[in-house]
């Protein structure tokens, strides 16, 4: 978005750009902040959240729009009709809605871990969240299903699964372990981002 409302592009708009560069391949106007995004079906198709509509201005064979992709719940026109369908075609399940007040709300998806342990991602939405959060911020827990025990992890800023290991990032690094009985053993610092800068670079196309 730039608030440039009589431009080309309408001042709001979804790109698709070749990573790591945001140097647009596809661009599809949108002219206001309901709905936009999108996420990937394959290597080579998106869903296009489309609302209230998009225009074409510019276009790519490199990848195709996916027209069979229609998530199967609807979760408001904001961010959360992207990110949830994402979660949920990412194997996470949406256990439990909660509506805490008119101005907050919690999502609550789980997956299964090993050894009976399930971790958790709490999804707040709300107006006044705390310092360093956004209105959409998630936190996350470890829970054991036979008997309940909890391992808050009140740091992670994101965490999931990589095949059967846990990961998860907290303070600038992303770090990985294994759930044994007992919680989190062969803890490891994959690698620490704090000391990177951005760089701005041409992209080459």
């Amino acid at each position: 978005m730039n608030g440039k409302w009589q431009s080309e592009v309408r001042g709001s708009w979804t790109a698709i750009s070749r990573s790591p560069y945001l140097k647009a391949l596809a661009v599809f106007p949108k002219g206001d902040c309901w709905h936009g995004g999108g996420f990937f079906t394959g290597k080579k198709s998106y869903w296009l959240n489309d609302g209230c509509g998009h225009s074409v201005l510019r276009n790519t064979n490199e990848v195709e729009r996916d027209l069979k992709c229609h998530p199967s719940e609807y979760f408001g026109g904001e961010c959360l009709s992207v990110y949830y369908p994402r979660l949920i075609r990412d194997g996470w399940q949406l256990t439990e809605r909660i509506k805490v007040s008119d101005l907050e709300a919690l999502d609550v998806f789980e997956k299964s871990l090993p050894k009976g342990w399930a971790l958790r991602k709490i999804a707040h939405a709300e107006i006044g969240a705390p310092p360093g959060k956004g209105c959409y911020w998630d936190e996350h827990e470890l829970i054991h299903s036979a008997d309940g025990r909890k391992i808050g992890c009140p740091n992670w800023e994101w965490a999931d699964i990589d095949k059967k290991r846990l990961v998860w990032s907290a303070s600038g690094k992303l770090f990985a372990g294994r759930m044994q009985e007992a919680g989190i053993v062969d803890e490891a610092e994959l690698y620490d981002f704090n000391d990177m800068t951005f760089q701005t670079i041409e992209a080459p196309y």
